[in-house]
């Protein structure tokens, strides 16, 4: 593997907790947790290597990470400190017993007010950049992931969900929201950037690009963490708002939903 050097940088970090065993971090849209593919600066974990010394080591020389958010998602990520808290809190995310919950905006209107999606998760044969779901014969393609999903918010063309992560794949709410019909609003990467049904209508368009505008990314947020604290045996829960550009975006499809009825 490349060796690069991994150089401290003086960013500011929203930390929503922090004892001697771990922090509960609020990780900006935008910013990458770990170096990597040409990311080699303003890291989530060139900030982390400033503010804290000696962050246990994991076996891909990712001081303290236990998991890891999308660039362009925003919300909540534990930081082990001591090497056993980093075991403690790994065998929790591997035995699916912590709590991970999204707050997604989806194209479409999802048909049924909770589900749970069930499919392999892999890398795409023909684009190297996004995973995709592995069915049937080619299961064994993918790794299993499971993902439960409720609707919180119909918004006539983009509703609002609440995911729950069971397994933990990359790009796992977006590559299953996607498998069944409703993409992620402003995914570029899976096609969410393209704008669904009455693209006629002028002032349509003109209303989605202006959304767009506002949230320049996935629409996508770590809304809450849960698990139990490594030493005390505690379950402790954690819980973001969401992001302004995100609240903005769905005030406007609010207003629009409205106006339609």
């Amino acid at each position: 593997p490349y060796e690069y050097l991994l150089v401290p940088e003086n960013i500011p970090i929203d930390i929503v907790y922090e004892d001697d065993e771990l922090l509960v971090v609020n990780k900006p849209a935008g910013m990458v947790v770990h170096p990597g593919h040409g990311n080699y600066s303003g890291t989530l974990i060139n900030a982390l290597t400033y503010h804290f010394e000696n962050l246990p080591k994991n076996s891909n020389e990712r001081p303290g990470l236990v998991h890891r958010i999308d660039k362009d998602t925003s919300g909540l990520l534990v930081v082990a400190k001591t090497e056993a808290s980093m075991t403690h809190l790994a065998k929790q995310f591997f035995d699916k017993t912590s709590e991970r919950e999204y707050v997604a905006l989806v194209w479409g209107d999802v048909e049924e007010e909770e589900g749970t999606i069930e499919g392999n998760i892999g890398r795409h044969p023909k684009n190297r950049l996004q995973n995709t779901v592995f069915e049937g014969d080619e299961a064994e393609k993918g790794k299993p992931a499971v993902t439960h999903y409720k609707v919180l918010e119909r918004l006539g063309y983009v509703t609002l969900v609440s995911c729950k992560l069971e397994t933990g794949r990359t790009h796992q709410i977006r590559v299953h929201m996607k498998h069944i019909g409703h993409t992620l609003f402003n995914d570029e990467r899976y096609g969410g950037e393209k704008i669904l049904k009455g693209t006629t209508f002028t002032k349509y368009k003109q209303f989605v690009e202006n959304c767009f505008k506002i949230l320049p990314r996935q629409a996508l947020h770590a809304r809450t963490l849960g698990f139990v604290h490594p030493k005390t045996g505690k379950q402790l829960s954690f819980n973001s708002e969401l992001p302004d550009d995100f609240r903005e975006c769905i005030e406007k499809w609010r207003g629009y939903a409205k106006h339609q009825n």
